[in-house]
């Protein structure tokens, strides 16, 4: 199938129009026409190769929703039409015992990803969501709930995913203390997610516009991270941290916050952080722990979720040739929500 997307050749790159062929189906792949695609700051990292494991070219994008084309001879789920998603896998080996789980995400053999992976049967490099089409194996396809705006569903399936994930794991719910770092695509679902959930949500950002932002969102309070008799007075405030920073910063700030068992969940930085003191976590009995989005079944949950409660994304929308402006806003840190790619101003000529 020919398709367009945008791309980059190298980590100095802007992302231009990029003419490419997507596989042939197998039998039990799903064809899908590209509605909606969301931009993650991963994406941002990816592109520019900020941790050293990029491979070029690479068409970003794993936040996907889009139309059914064609299904092959051996789908059952889905039919031509169907509003589909599509997240950050597209195949695992689905033998190993976290395949099993429905944790494909910890494939023994290696999950792959949506865009910047290997194809596990040709090898060819997979192409992301800032295309027009996109060809998966049918049980890494999603089901969208009819009651979802599909224009505002797309991040769901990674900022959604990464924070229901661990807020799900430490079984959130009416009473629990819940703090956000940071105010941005992950943050704001987080937050969203959480009070669905019951919790009390405080956001922790560094600034007071950021702090605005996170109340419109349904935040309960708001405690600037640089004042620093603030977050003195809000010592052993939480019971659950989900850090959203995506760069390398500083927990002894934030650590102190946590109440005795108290855990701190990395969803955003990948690589080196700054030295951490143990006295708060010996002390207090805190963890730290990171979180990787989640597996398939659970994306399906966190997406009825999300319907259930009429929870869509702080969206805005951009046409694809806006896509490098974009990436230098979130460069810079100045939202507080998710770009989603308006896909019917890519044109396949």
């Amino acid at each position: 199938m020919k398709t367009v997307g945008y791309g980059v050749h190298d980590a100095e790159s802007v992302l231009e129009p990029l003419h490419f062929e997507r596989r042939a189906l197998r039998p039990g792949d799903v064809a899908i026409e590209i509605l909606y695609c969301g931009i993650c700051h991963s994406d941002l990292h990816q592109v520019r190769n900020d941790w050293g494991m990029s491979q070029y070219p690479m068409v970003p994008g794993h936040e996907i929703v889009g139309r059914v084309l064609e299904v092959g001879g051996e789908v059952e789920r889905f039919q031509p039409g169907d509003t589909v998603a599509v997240g950050c896998l597209v195949d695992s080996c689905q033998e190993c015992d976290q395949c099993h789980r429905g944790e494909e995400q910890f494939c023994r053999e290696g999950s792959t990803k949506t865009y910047n992976s290997r194809d596990r049967v040709s090898e060819e490099p997979t192409f992301g969501g800032y295309s027009k089409h996109i060809v998966v194996r049918q049980e890494f396809v999603l089901s969208v709930p009819e009651s979802l705006d599909i224009s505002r569903a797309a991040p769901i399936l990674c900022a959604g995913i990464t924070t229901f994930s661990p807020l799900r794991a430490a079984a959130v719910g009416s009473g629990s203390r819940v703090g956000v770092i940071g105010v941005g695509g992950l943050g704001h679902m987080a937050m969203k997610l959480a009070k669905a959930m019951g919790a009390t949500v405080t956001a922790i950002t560094r600034t007071s516009e950021k702090g605005e932002a996170a109340r419109r969102i349904g935040a309960d309070a708001v405690l600037v991270s640089n004042d620093q008799a603030s977050m003195e007075a809000a010592a052993n405030a939480f019971d659950l941290l989900i850090d959203t920073v995506p760069v390398k910063h500083n927990l002894d700030r934030y650590l102190p916050l946590l109440d005795i068992d108290g855990k701190l969940v990395l969803v955003g930085q990948l690589g080196q952080m700054e030295e951490v003191s143990t006295l708060p976590l010996v002390l207090g009995n805190r963890s730290v722990s990171g979180s990787l989005i989640g597996g398939i079944p659970e994306t399906q949950e966190v997406l009825n979720f999300c319907a259930e409660h009429e929870i869509h994304p702080e969206c805005e929308m951009i046409r694809m040739e806006e896509v490098n402006t974009a990436f230098d806003r979130l460069e810079r840190g100045d939202i507080s929500h998710r770009f989603v790619i308006d896909m019917s101003s890519l044109e396949l000529s």
